[in-house]
């Protein structure tokens, strides 16, 4: 049985086409990325303008054929920060539900959160716990902590992430000493209600967890997210992606994901580990799980 997941971001809209494998584990079949930006309009205007509507709606009609193609069985189409954050989310949800055949559907930031940490967790084993979920969007960041295949014990959303820290503060390429400064404070009062959560392991899934896996490994302690933070802010984001092969697009706000994982990753006190997977990964094994009752 296939099933996909088509994913419109603050950032990038994904597809993900997947399948179950012989141990189980959710096996992806195709995966797409197109950087979409509407994050960025909706930073800047508090809406998303008619052209990147209909950038949006034509990325979302071939993901859409792709994985009907792939023979998938089941597709659902989420919206995640934009449908929250966009003034005119009615009209991107309407839209997409429209050219592609399926119901989109607005994913709550606790939703969100819940479905990454489903993913992050899945298959993973020896994992001490309670074990915290840190997922770094475009539009906003989830905090998930619980044990795997239960109800989360807290989950927590703050509305800053990648994309729109970067557009508020982080402007020049590279940014100035006190940008970096400033955005650092702006990351540590949405941190502050995170005092008193305690995990025993942590691991980051999102694109700016993936980015910063190719500059520093897999393992994100304080001394290698510090280390990570120095090295992007000190050259434009065009040597970073030709550097350490990050698309153009991820580097330009790789250094706002950088903080945000940095001062989470202090609050928490434990390495993040980056996760092999994530969001997509987590609904595709609830869908597959629901087909498979049905």
């Amino acid at each position: 049985m296939t099933v996909a997941v088509i994913d419109v971001g603050s950032n990038t809209g994904r597809l993900l086409v997947a399948r179950r494998g012989s141990t189980a584990a959710v096996v992806a079949v195709r995966n797409e990325r197109t950087v979409l930006g509407l994050g960025h309009e909706i930073e800047c205007t508090g809406t998303i303008s008619a052209e990147k509507l209909e950038q949006t709606m034509a990325c979302a009609r071939r993901y859409a054929t792709l994985a009907r193609a792939h023979g998938a069985v089941h597709i659902d189409l989420i919206v995640t920060a934009p449908g929250r954050q966009s003034a005119n989310a009615a009209e991107l949800v309407a839209g997409l539900s429209h050219v592609t055949g399926v119901s989109a559907r607005v994913l709550s930031a606790e939703d969100e959160g819940r479905y990454a940490f489903e993913g992050a967790t899945a298959g993973v084993t020896g994992l001490e716990l309670p074990v915290g979920v840190c997922d770094v969007g475009g539009g906003s960041t989830e905090l998930v902590v619980g044990s795997p295949d239960r109800v989360p014990d807290h989950l927590l959303s703050i509305d800053i992430g990648s994309l729109r820290l970067t557009s508020r503060f982080l402007k020049g390429d590279p940014p100035s000493r006190r940008s970096v400064e400033r955005a650092v404070e702006e990351v540590r009062d949405h941190l502050g209600h995170l005092d008193g959560v305690r995990v025993a392991t942590a691991l980051a899934t999102g694109g700016s967890a993936r980015g910063l896996r190719k500059l520093i490994g897999r393992t994100l302690d304080d001394r290698r997210l510090d280390r990570a933070v120095r090295i992007i802010a000190r050259q434009p984001a065009d040597r970073l992606a030709r550097t350490y092969g990050i698309h153009i697009e991820r580097a330009h706000v790789l250094l706002a994901g950088a903080l945000i994982l940095r001062e989470t990753q202090a609050v928490l006190g434990v390495p993040l580990i980056v996760a092999r997977s994530g969001l997509r990964e987590g609904l595709a094994d609830l869908l597959l799980a629901e087909r498979s009752a049905a």
